[in-house]
């Protein structure tokens, strides 16, 4: 298989995973007789610095002329005081938007070898968590018409949803729910908001489709709260773009290291897909090999799963790293006792992890 991926390594710690990434679809192309292109794009704080803006046309046109894209992090305290239009995260929201990517999939796992990072109790966790938040990711307060007064005393941002934005993201947690435990939760704020009631108008009547998925529904509020209270009782949960935004970092605290999380944006299919890590730029380590380059490794796994249809090697991805993880390999974010990992050598740097990786593939 010959296959072109957009590389958008962008700020901080961004260009050191994703460099690790690469070379672990490396050792996959080489292992299964594949053959990847990489395209670089530069978007985020880089972008400011050398265009002006934080995503120019040319750059995402590299991105929709692939066949997949993988980012690293964008953003900084470095160009904190940009105008507020051309702020680095605009790249990500340009990014979704040029590429249709509607669907957010963000898995919380907790790997049992990490078990003892997880802040919550034994008896909360039991014997490990794997829930799936589905979130929209183009449509909502984010995308909705805002604005500011003359006199700047009155602000607004709009919450306003179509029911074919709702509907693919409920069908696709539907989906998903179908293939793990048959349970999807839908987070709302119906007892408020007329788009959250619209949400679960959407939901009940796209249930019909999937009799053997049981439907529930919570307020976000309850929602927040449950994630800590009572992790396990979720399965696959489906959200608006802002609930979704603030639900996946939460229940990637609770699974012990957001360094360890991937994530996979998503379209109709008819487009690349994009694939990022759900950790930040952390531009207080970048450069000094000190990252965890475990999530963004994962979502290219994720990469080659859903874009390019290559389960095979998306698994191997996945096993070389539980092996890893096996061994007691720690980077300094995973490390717990890191005194201790320390003592028994087994405490690596972002090449080191990336190298660890390859080998066992």
């Amino acid at each position: 298989m010959e296959k072109t991926i957009a590389l958008i390594p962008g700020d901080g710690i961004g260009p050191d995973v994703v460099s690790e990434a690469v070379n672990v679809l490396n050792a996959v192309a080489k292992k299964f007789g594949h053959s990847f292109t990489y395209k670089n794009v530069i978007a985020g704080g880089v972008a400011i610095d050398k265009f002006g803006e934080p995503l120019p046309k040319d750059q995402l046109q590299i991105a929709l002329d692939a066949d997949a894209a993988l980012l690293g992090a964008v953003g900084g305290p470095k160009w904190d005081n940009v105008a507020p239009e051309i702020r680095p995260e605009k790249a990500l929201l340009g990014l979704r938007g040029g590429m249709k990517v509607y669907a957010n999939l963000r898995p919380a796992l907790m790997f049992k070898q990490l078990k003892a990072a997880c802040p919550l109790k034994d008896e909360v966790v039991g014997d490990g968590l794997d829930i799936l938040i589905v979130r929209e990711l183009t449509g909502g307060i984010y995308f909705g018409e805002r604005g500011t007064s003359a006199d700047g005393n009155t602000a607004w941002d709009t919450e306003k949803y179509t029911w074919a934005e709702i509907e693919r993201i409920v069908r696709l947690g539907f989906e998903s729910a179908k293939n793990r435990r048959k349970i999807l939760t839908v987070v709302d704020k119906a007892n408020i908001l007329n788009s959250s009631r619209l949400w679960r108008k959407v939901a009940e009547t796209v249930h019909k489709d999937y009799p053997e998925v049981e439907l529930n529904f919570l307020y976000v509020d309850n929602a927040a709260m449950q994630l800590v209270r009572n992790p396990k009782q979720f399965d696959v949960i489906a959200t608006s773009n802002m609930f979704g935004d603030i639900l996946s970092d939460e229940a990637s605290q609770i699974t012990g290291s957001i360094g360890m999380l991937a994530s996979a944006s998503l379209g109709d299919g008819t487009g690349p897909g994009l694939y990022e890590p759900i950790h930040g730029s952390a531009p207080d380590i970048a450069g000094k090999d000190l990252a965890n380059p475990l999530a963004t490794i994962l979502s290219a796994a994720m990469l080659l799963r859903f874009d390019f249809k290559l389960e095979e090697e998306a698994k191997a991805i996945e096993a070389a790293v539980e092996k890893v993880l096996d061994e007691g390999w720690r980077t300094g974010d995973i490390a717990g006792d890191i005194e201790k990992v320390k003592a028994s050598g087994k405490l690596v740097g972002t090449k080191k992890m990336g190298e660890l990786v390859v080998s066992k593939l």
